[in-house]
């Protein structure tokens, strides 16, 4: 008994008693088996973490700043990946479920219905969830962090308008990601603003990879040639459509200015650096475990919105005459 306050730190054992118990355990090897201290207290000292892949740039940064902050707090992190798949993502939650786990952070995926039997399920249970990404109708019962994504492509397109360009394309996301509806909402205000109307022609539908961004400039070069700008939801995508238009033998930025979103490590080595958005991913992950601790001390810490900020490299110029 005596040796098991120690371990735990008991205010009734004297300072000398706990000097001589931590050292001979130290000279034993002794290991604390976590296991039976959490049945004792409750709690696992675990954290599940549920991403769509590691292979996304944009989560690298925030999945850092949450493991660093848990390291410190003596959490472990339980790493899942969903795949951007909801029966995938149902199993993973499951999962985390079962190993008992203090809480999780989680980044959904997202989908056009309403509700969702397992984020349900999260409810029910009352598990401290914090969504790393925007609320959508089946998980806004649930406190989340994420990018001001209205303002920061507000910024990016007011960049392009600011320029002089005044047929700027729209590379858009999947219509079920909250996100890329706000970023085509930001880039719809620019253009308003900017004394332009909104062209539904100069939308493109365009995914989230290089690849979907590749295609969509195809698209756009055989629809509306009289564009001078290309916005794109993230870095990936405009990635992709950089590489068309250079394969096309057009110039960046003197044919066409491209503007990105994420500033993902590729973007700023990019055969022409590409003009983005910072997303402040380390501070992401920051701001996730502290609505974490608020949820784990019984307060509601809400959703929380962090401004991103335009970083200007070669990618962008005046439109050409």
């Amino acid at each position: 008994m005596t040796v098991s306050k120690v371990l735990r730190d008991a205010p009734d054992i004297s300072a000398a008693t706990k000097s001589r118990i931590r050292v001979l355990s130290e000279q034993m090897g002794y290991m604390p088996d976590s296991a039976a201290q959490g049945l004792r207290n409750g709690t696992t000292k675990l954290f599940g973490l549920l991403i769509s892949a590691v292979t996304n740039p944009i989560f690298a940064r925030i999945v850092m700043a949450v493991e660093d902050r848990a390291h410190e707090l003596g959490y472990e992190i339980l790493f899942a990946h969903s795949l951007n798949r909801p029966e995938r993502e149902e199993v993973c939650i499951r999962r985390l479920l079962m190993r008992r786990v203090d809480g999780i952070f989680l980044s959904p995926v997202y989908r056009m219905e309403p509700s969702s039997a397992i984020y349900q399920e999260l409810a029910r249970q009352r598990i401290p969830t914090v969504l790393l990404g925007h609320p959508a109708p089946f998980c806004a019962q649930f406190p989340s962090v994420g990018t001001d994504d209205i303002g920061a492509s507000y910024t990016a397109a007011k960049h392009l308008t600011d320029l002089g360009h005044r047929r700027i394309a729209f590379l858009a996301g999947p219509l079920s990601a909250p996100s890329a509806q706000e970023r085509l909402e930001g880039h719809r205000k620019a253009i308003r603003e900017a004394g332009l109307e909104t062209d539904d022609r100069l939308v493109f539908n365009a995914g989230n990879t290089i690849e979907e961004g590749e295609k969509a400039a195809l698209q756009l070069l055989q629809e509306n040639p009289s564009a001078t700008a290309i916005q794109a939801v993230n870095d990936l995508v405009a990635i992709g459509a950089a590489n068309v238009l250079l394969r096309q033998g057009l110039r960046i930025p003197a044919d066409f200015s491209v503007v990105g979103f994420g500033n993902i490590l590729l973007s700023e080595h990019f055969r022409v650096p590409l003009t983005t958005i910072r997303q402040p991913k380390l501070r992401l992950g920051v701001a996730a475990m502290e609505s974490m601790l608020q949820l784990l001390t019984g307060e509601n810490p809400g959703n929380r919105r962090l401004p991103g900020e335009l970083a200007v490299r070669e990618s962008t110029s005046r439109p050409r005459e």
